[in-house]
């Protein structure tokens, strides 16, 4: 294997597992609020208008960041995708309540790894499923 694609390769892998275990991860501390509380997050226009508490709501969200979180590890190609837009907009939620601006802009970054990562898997000699 050439050392160009054994870099991309690798750069492949630790993208699936960071754009896959990382959504997991938070995913699964909706339910629990140990690294921090997510609520707090959450726009205050969602708030007024969700039919769910706010606690309901963001369990719902962890299992969508669960599932996206798995589909990276499984199908990176469409996964990343997923995941590139989850952040853009979570982004843009936080950047219309005008709060958590750091996050925002830390999620945009996130974003265009998961980006990345989607441009990487669909080169033919680099997919991994």
């Amino acid at each position: 294997m050439q050392a160009n694609t054994k870099n991309a390769k690798d750069v492949q892998t630790i993208l699936r597992l960071t754009f896959g275990l990382v959504p997991i991860v938070a995913g699964a501390d909706k339910f629990t609020n140990l690294l921090t509380n997510w609520e707090q997050y959450l726009n205050p226009s969602l708030k007024m208008i969700s039919p769910v508490s706010s606690h309901t709501f963001m369990m719902i969200v962890g299992v969508i960041e669960i599932t996206a979180g798995i589909i990276v590890l499984i199908k990176p190609q469409i996964g990343s995708w997923i995941v590139s837009a989850w952040l853009v907009l979570i982004a843009l939620t936080l950047i219309v309540s005008g709060s958590f601006l750091d996050v925002a802009v830390r999620d945009l970054v996130m974003a265009i790894g998961a980006f990345s990562l989607g441009k990487l898997s669909t080169v033919k000699n680099l997919k991994t499923v």
